[in-house]
């Protein structure tokens, strides 16, 4: 849309957590919107990753298009839920590494 920067939704495995900030600092001075990964500072428990995978597709519905940070084209099951879920809606998805 024209009218708005394009919002760029970033998916990866928890253990690229610097991947991630790095294409999020990119993308933002590209000029888009990003939304990402929540972040913990210590373990989370079966609870709380349940809420956050749900609250991260609601990120990607928001989203025009998915990056997959994927070092090494290492994609794990959380990223390949969250790769499923971004095609059966239709989303643009990239990756960083290829697969």
């Amino acid at each position: 849309m024209a009218d708005r920067p394009e919002i760029v939704c970033i998916c990866g495995s928890t253990r690229f957590v610097a991947e991630m900030r790095a294409a999020n600092r990119d993308l933002t001075f590209a000029g888009a919107i990003v939304v990402a990964p929540g972040e913990a500072d210590e373990p989370i428990t079966a609870e709380q990753k349940t809420a956050l995978d749900a609250l991260h597709l609601r990120k990607i519905d928001l989203a025009d298009r998915v990056l997959i940070v994927n070092p090494g084209g290492y994609v794990g099951e959380s990223t390949t839920r969250e790769i499923a879920y971004a095609q059966a809606t239709g989303k643009p998805i990239s990756f960083t590494d290829p697969v």
